[in-house]
């Protein structure tokens, strides 16, 4: 069985919240029976002390399930629980009459004290369970005014000075639980709000990467298709003209083609080059505005050759939207080093969470678009298959059961410069032959 540690670790962090304000209101209604409750048995005498006492632990009950139905319609889990509000409010009432009338029979004797603080505390708590439920703050200010001016007239009864001191009582007593219940309402919504604004973040930087894979491809079969289309035109022009120029023109259309297929690979695959640096301060960023502290050591990237640049900017990419998407991280270290012929980059997070037994940390690393894309894998599977192409490896696991660290090491060799041929040269070439051959 899980214990209490691994259940509250296991919990994000909108859910912890929500659970420290639930358990807080739960425990109100026990300090409201402790607190205002027992000292009635010893001043007023029996049996209307234990039948004070019954209804105020049935006033606490009430407003138990009050709280916990509204804390629930606050998480839109139900509807707005109007009855158990008025339920609330109505036995309230009914205390503070009863023990209003008591304490107006027998005035001067400490009696009309307990009663008083009874009646001032049943309507103090009240109040606290009834506007978690409140739509508007200004309704919670119309039920304090009304309850305090209430009050203060019911304990005229006993005497003004009693009147007065209950007035001020309710007014202060009812006030500070209303803003606590506010506050805790705002303070739960404000949570997940700010945790669905995380995912929609990790949802935006994936969109972003969808675009950019778009573009490139855009770029990449826009580019070759024009030239392949251009020089077939150009073949057939010239095959229909008996021309062995025909035979070039074909051949240069396959070899374009094979070179389109190798690009689109590179493409999909994301093996273009990327900027390391670009993804550094693009991490930092991202992971700040998230509210994540986030520290980068980084030595200078300009050196580097693409392919080693490109592998350890995914590794970045990926390891901050995972941190975003499935972390409950508070801080992230980014170290990149140069030692010893090797480049190390190491992310590391204090936002691990339990897994459901697969114990590899696979669920770690959330496949970009152009990942899923290829259908190269995804997660830390993906990422050894980019580092493997410049000889990296990649190591990923728990540390000390508080974080949880991506460490990336790629051996640095002689960079291998290769690129393709123009293609707006090709295309203008291509275009100018097919009209040469058309006149």
């Amino acid at each position: 069985m899980r214990g209490p540690r691994a259940w509250w670790r296991g919990k994000t962090t909108p859910a912890k919240v929500e659970t420290y304000v639930r358990w807080s209101f739960y425990s109100f209604p026990v300090i409201e029976v402790a607190t205002f409750g027992l000292p009635v048995v010893g001043t007023v005498p029996m049996p209307r002390a234990g039948w004070l006492v019954a209804v105020m632990v049935v006033h606490a009950a009430v407003s138990t399930v009050c709280g916990a139905r509204a804390l629930d319609w606050v998480r839109d889990d139900r509807e707005q629980p109007l009855g158990l509000m008025w339920a609330v409010g109505g036995v309230s009432a009914l205390i503070g009459i009863t023990a209003s009338v008591l304490a107006g029979r027998d005035p001067d004797s400490d009696t009309a004290t307990a009663l008083g603080s009874m009646f001032a505390g049943v309507l103090i708590f009240g109040v606290g369970m009834i506007t978690l439920g409140m739509r508007e703050r200004r309704s919670g200010l119309y039920l304090i005014a009304g309850l305090t001016a209430g009050s203060g007239l019911l304990m005229l009864l006993v005497g003004p000075g009693e009147a007065l001191a209950t007035a001020i009582a309710v007014l202060v007593g009812t006030s500070f639980f209303a803003f606590t219940s506010f506050f805790s309402v705002w303070l739960v919504r404000a949570v997940y709000e700010l945790d669905a604004a995380r995912e929609t973040r990790a949802r935006l930087a994936v969109a972003e990467e969808r675009l950019r894979f778009g573009r490139d491809l855009h770029d990449v079969i826009g580019r070759n298709l024009a030239v392949i289309a251009l020089k077939s035109e150009l073949a057939v022009q010239l095959a229909r003209r008996e021309r062995p120029e025909a035979v070039d023109q074909m051949t240069e259309v396959q070899r374009i083609a094979q070179e389109s297929q190798r690009e689109v690979r590179d493409v999909v695959r994301g093996y273009r080059e990327a900027d390391l640096g670009v993804e550094l301060a693009g991490a930092q960023g991202v992971l700040e505005a998230a509210g994540i502290v986030c520290s980068v050591d980084r030595a200078d990237t300009a050196g580097l050759p693409g392919e080693v640049q490109s592998a350890l900017a995914w590794v970045v990419r990926e390891g901050t939207t995972n941190v975003l998407r499935h972390g409950n991280a508070g801080q992230c270290t980014v170290v990149l080093k140069v030692t010893e012929g090797q480049v190390v980059l190491t992310v590391e997070n204090d936002g691990i969470r339990a897994t459901d037994g697969d114990g590899d940390g696979e669920r770690m690393a959330a496949g970009a678009a152009a990942e899923r894309s290829a259908g190269a894998g995804s997660g830390l599977a993906g990422l050894r298959e980019r580092l493997a192409i410049v000889d990296g490896t990649l190591e990923a696991g728990p540390v000390g059961g508080e974080a949880f660290r991506v460490v990336a090491r790629v051996p640095l060799g002689p960079e291998a410069a290769a690129g393709p041929a123009g293609g707006s040269i090709a295309v203008t070439a291509a275009a100018g032959a097919v009209r040469e051959v058309a006149s």
